[in-house]
């Protein structure tokens, strides 16, 4: 209770110093208008700049989770079970990328790799050149015509920043299964093939769900980066109501409390069920 008397004495003291020092005038009535608007042309209450951004980081960050988890779960099986060259080649990938800063690694990618085989594909072209339902199923779940290139290199790029450390995960999960198991498996007919897929993988996902949810949490955080590459997500989308506006304080506090409400509700979650499920 103490903390929470702290926090709200403390940002009151913010927006009073605020007001006072540099004479800034809040203008927190328009903020709304940003979320939502109504549309006068059809009367119809339409997404605003600030709800697409959120949508748009949410999709990045489901994506990128998923790709990070595929890349991490082989690079982590590798590192733990596989022979010296695929452990070699697991431990280049995670040490290289987890020396890189996450930032470097999507313009990298973006301005060098994308541009080398997304734009070969012409998938925005495709994208433009179908129907307009196709466009609205892409658009729902990834992006439209105009940004689906920056999209996916987006993904990708995360994806791989992300499955460094899942592969940690895997990998230390893997290495912790006690060595009889294994010996149990063997001792009942079990290939080792077998005993790894029915015996020690399940174990391991149990042992990891919960640093795997926060690494899923880390994720929504660290795709704040992509708006360099001029991803429309939620942090980009903040930028352009700042120059456009010039409400900075009320710009930023409003991304800020979006980004908060969604990794706080998704962490407390994830306690919750790490304190229900929590391994004997």
């Amino acid at each position: 209770m103490a903390v929470i008397i702290f926090i709200i004495a403390a940002i009151f003291l913010f927006f009073s110093r605020m007001s006072q020092a540099l004479d800034y005038k809040w203008e927190w009535g328009v903020i709304p208008s940003y979320f939502f608007f109504w549309d006068t042309a059809t009367g119809e209450l339409k997404a605003n700049i600030l709800v697409k951004g959120f949508a748009t980081t949410v999709k990045l960050s489901i994506w990128a989770t998923l790709l990070g988890f595929l890349l991490g779960t082989i690079s982590g099986i590798m590192g733990a079970k596989g022979s010296f060259e695929q452990r070699f080649v697991s431990r280049t990938y995670v040490e290289t990328i987890r020396n890189i800063p996450s930032l470097v690694l999507v313009i990298i990618f973006y301005y060098f790799v994308s541009s080398q085989f997304l734009d070969a594909l012409s998938l925005d072209k495709w994208l433009r050149s179908s129907s307009q339902t196709v466009q609205q199923i892409a658009g729902f779940f990834f992006s439209g015509p105009g940004q689906i290139n920056a999209f996916i290199s987006a993904v990708i790029a995360l994806g791989i920043y992300e499955g460094a450390y899942v592969s940690e995960i895997i990998r230390g999960g893997i290495t912790a299964i006690p060595d009889g198991q294994w010996e149990a498996s063997w001792s009942i007919g079990l290939s080792r093939k077998r005993t790894f897929l029915l015996v020690i993988l399940p174990q391991t996902f149990r042992r990891v769900a919960f640093p795997l949810a926060g690494q899923f949490i880390s994720t929504i955080k660290d795709s704040a980066i992509v708006s360099v590459i001029s991803i429309q997500e939620l942090t980009f989308q903040g930028m352009e109501l700042m120059a456009a506006t010039f409400l900075t304080f009320e710009i930023w506090i409003t991304i800020t409390f979006l980004y908060f409400t969604l990794t706080f509700s998704l962490s407390r979650s994830v306690a919750f069920l790490e304190k229900k499920y929590a391994l004997k």
